[in-house]
């Protein structure tokens, strides 16, 4: 039974959240959007401990933190009954900034194995 539960967290986690969704009668997108909430807050807690143990803020933690709450936006414009396009093109644009500087954070960091590959 654990390991059936192991292998198959997700999926329960996933059940059990969409079960919730539908008993309470949430509309689906704002579930989403909590889902997404507790995901960032999750974010800024690993920042935070990390920080507490190390005594430094690491930047790819950062960067995810506000690539999580871009798409969050994201999805919450898109989900809106009214879609307003030049809003949601904009937020996909920064995350693909975004995205660029994780990129650079994980290739330029000082102990990133990427560097020596490359040499």
């Amino acid at each position: 039974m654990r390991s059936f539960i192991e292998k198959y967290i997700v999926v329960i986690i996933a059940s059990i959240i969409f079960l919730v969704t539908l008993l309470t009668e949430l509309p689906f997108y704002k579930a989403v959007t909590f889902i997404l909430e507790f995901i960032v807050m999750i974010e800024i807690v690993k920042m935070v401990t990390d920080f507490i143990e190390s005594k430094r803020v690491r930047l790819r933690f950062v960067i995810d933190i506000f690539i999580i709450f871009l798409i969050r936006d994201v999805v919450i414009q898109v989900t809106q009954p009214k879609i307003d396009e030049e809003k949601i093109l904009f937020l996909l644009f920064v995350i693909f900034v975004f995205f660029i500087f994780r990129l650079m954070s994980i290739y330029y960091s000082p102990s990133s194995k990427l560097k020596d590959i490359d040499r």
